[in-house]
């Protein structure tokens, strides 16, 4: 049986800003759900609540993003990312494997699994046909992170992910240690925080992989979503996705989101980069200089009023329109995942930066730490 916890949020301050509104429970999953061994390690999962009655679930299981429920312009919430009401329904092999992780430990693709560092060429497991994505078939998505739970002194809630990936692990050089903070702040936003280091010269590019849905359910497409994103290039693919070293602009193209635009309008344009990845899933250069902090996107559905700004201080951020979304899964509150009901937004480096020496530098060496940080922000028009 499904275990929730209903929850009635921040009943009191919403009736004061929006008077009229009916302010609806919500359900929490229960870490119940969640608490099992996989491979001696204890399996669980966590919550966080703000004060404005946000919350946030993640479980240590792939350091995934399980539930995010945000206000919405009725003063209702909604659950915006996918997820699985329980642990098992993760490791069902039915499943989309990365609804919600941490991928890595290099995000996005790797042709043909193989770069060369340091004169030394290294061979990745191969896992999206000749090439490595998402870190490989065993990577950070499928491994138990210890974690813990923090209260910070401006009262708002952490989650502390780590995991240590050994030397060899899907083919990667060097033991690395990696770092994984969400914060729930209280001004509606979810900080996720990366911080890594290693004892041998590696590649790095860990990224979130939630699918996201304004609606709140995946009865609704996400073509309706209207989406600036704030990026005049980006990095053309071959027919495997595969970055072909190019920096193209988006000017006359259906990949110029510059001016708010909704997913839906140009999504089947008769452009090859499109036609090569059936809708969009393709890596933006965004309008940065170096590893500036800033907007990267802005995604608004009319129909919830729910706006979220993407916030990033990496170069890249991929967007995927949920092209082989086919609807054999089925999510949280018996929802389907139907084609185009979710939407990633992946800040990172560039896919295949280690074969592109034109590309931002992917190589983290001993002494150093990788640290990234990306904002998931909240609000309603």
């Amino acid at each position: 049986m499904k275990k929730v916890i209903t929850f009635i949020a921040g009943a009191l301050l919403l009736a004061a800003c929006t008077p009229k509104a009916q302010v609806e429970p919500y359900e929490l999953i229960s870490a119940e759900a969640f608490d099992t061994t996989l491979n001696g390690q204890a399996v669980t999962l966590f919550t966080m609540v703000n004060k404005n009655g946000m919350a946030a679930q993640v479980t240590n299981y792939g350091a995934r993003l399980v539930s995010l429920w945000v206000p919405a312009r009725d003063g209702s919430f909604k659950d915006v990312v996918w997820g699985y009401e329980s642990i098992a329904d993760y490791l069902d092999p039915g499943t989309d494997v990365y609804s919600g992780p941490v991928v890595g430990r290099y995000g996005n693709r790797i042709n043909k699994g193989r770069f060369t560092l340091d004169g030394k060429e290294y061979q990745l497991t191969i896992n999206d046909g000749e090439n490595h994505l998402h870190g490989g078939s065993g990577g950070f998505w499928s491994k138990v992170w210890q974690g813990r739970s923090v209260i910070n002194a401006d009262s708002s809630e952490s989650v502390v992910l780590t995991y240590q990936s050994p030397d060899g692990e899907e083919g990667y050089p060097g033991n690395l240690s990696i770092t994984v903070t969400y914060t729930l702040t209280n001004e509606n936003q979810l900080v996720i925080g990366y911080e890594a280091t290693t004892d041998a010269p590696t590649v790095i590019n860990p990224t979130s992989h939630s699918y996201f849905n304004l609606h709140g359910t995946t009865a609704q497409s996400t073509n309706s979503h209207v989406l600036q994103i704030n990026a005049g290039s980006f990095t053309p693919t071959d027919a495997g996705l595969i970055p072909t070293g190019e920096i193209a602009s988006v000017e006359g193209t259906p990949l110029d989101f510059r001016q708010p635009t909704p997913i839906g309008e140009r999504i089947e344009a008769d452009f090859e980069p499109m036609k090569l990845a059936k809708g969009y899933d393709h890596n933006w250069v965004l309008d940065k200089t170096g590893s500036a902090f800033s907007e990267a996107a802005v995604v608004y559905e009319p129909a919830t009023g729910i706006v979220m700004t993407v916030t990033t201080d990496q170069p890249g951020m991929q967007f995927y329109s949920g092209n082989f979304m086919d609807g054999k899964d089925t999510g949280k509150r018996g929802d389907k995942h139907n084609f185009r009901t979710g939407v990633a937004f992946e800040t990172q480096n560039f896919p295949d930066a280690p074969n592109h020496p034109n590309f931002p530098n992917p190589v983290l060496r001993p002494g150093e730490t990788y640290m990234q940080t990306c904002i998931y922000a909240f609000g309603t028009k």
